[in-house]
């Protein structure tokens, strides 16, 4: 399921949210195996800094993310079905397509950030009712977005630097 051009139900908005949460997995599963297998050369602390916050970082979002669906009386996905439809549409890379750990990193972010900007939007375009307040849900995706996008300039920061 993709973010469509609004979001109408709350069961629509469980499986949205519960996309949300398999991205935030795979972001910060990437960044521990990156932060594990960093070679001698890449072992600075300015890219393990980043790796490391970026674990934090996923899990914090997951965890909001996770109590949003809690408080929904919706039904939820089988999470096997979440993280094939995140497979299909948002995972479509391996690690190793990358040139390196800082663009898998920034790919993780930047398709994270998109992720939630087009949520938020589909979520404003709507006139539906939720079973949660309107404004929380959007202040807290609005609040991970920003997190999203300071890491994609953290992550460039970093990238420029070693240039």
């Amino acid at each position: 399921m993709s973010v469509g051009h609004r979001v109408s139900t709350d069961n629509q908005l469980v499986r949205l949210l519960q996309i949300a949460v398999v991205l935030e997995e795979v972001v910060e599963v990437r960044a521990a195996r990156h932060y594990e297998t960093l070679s001698p050369e890449e072992r600075e602390a300015d890219i393990e800094d980043l790796l490391s916050e970026a674990r934090e970082e996923s899990a914090d979002h997951r965890e909001r993310l996770e109590a949003l669906i809690d408080r929904l009386d919706a039904e939820a996905v089988p999470l096997e079905e979440v993280e094939q439809l995140v497979e299909a549409q948002y995972a479509q890379t391996a690690p190793e397509d990358f040139d390196g750990v800082l663009y898998d990193q920034l790919h993780g972010e930047e398709t994270a950030y998109k992720f939630y900007d087009d949520l938020i939007e589909a979520i404003e375009a709507s006139d539906a009712t939720f079973g949660l307040d309107r404004e929380e849900l959007l202040a807290t995706l609005r609040e991970i977005r920003e997190e999203e996008a300071e890491g994609v300039e953290e992550v460039t920061a970093v990238m420029e630097d070693r240039e």
